[in-house]
């Protein structure tokens, strides 16, 4: 396999990537929200366990997402038929991306925690 062009294929795959990254946050930041709005922690350690529950019931949703994608993209990295020079560069910053998207399962809950717990230090 030789050099990859930024190519409009390439721009493709990027596009795909942003949006399964951000499907993923909104997976984890919605059920934040829900729990948060069920629970009303009013201190930081109440803070913290919401955030825990509501990242723990969320990894395996985000996790399968991320798995179809992965499993979907297999095929495409693996042809050597025609068309695959143009459907292999498209793959490639997806694949990578999302690699790179299983940090918003940690990422995602932890801003929300910090933003969380600051609005409760700051409303005192």
């Amino acid at each position: 396999m030789g050099a990859i062009n930024l190519s409009v294929a390439v721009w493709v795959g990027f596009l795909a990537l942003f949006g399964i990254a951000t499907d993923i946050g909104v997976i984890v930041c919605s059920y934040l929200q829900q729990v948060f709005r069920e629970k009303e922690p009013r201190n930081i350690a109440e803070i913290r366990e919401a955030t825990i529950i509501a990242g723990d019931r969320r990894v395996r949703p985000a996790m399968m997402t991320i798995a179809t994608t992965i499993l979907a993209l297999l095929p495409v990295l693996t042809s050597t038929g025609r068309g695959s020079d143009a459907m292999v560069p498209m793959a490639i910053p997806t694949l990578g991306g999302i690699l790179l998207a299983i940090l918003t399962i940690f990422v995602v809950p932890t801003l929300y925690c910090g933003l969380e717990e600051i609005k409760s230090k700051v409303s005192r």
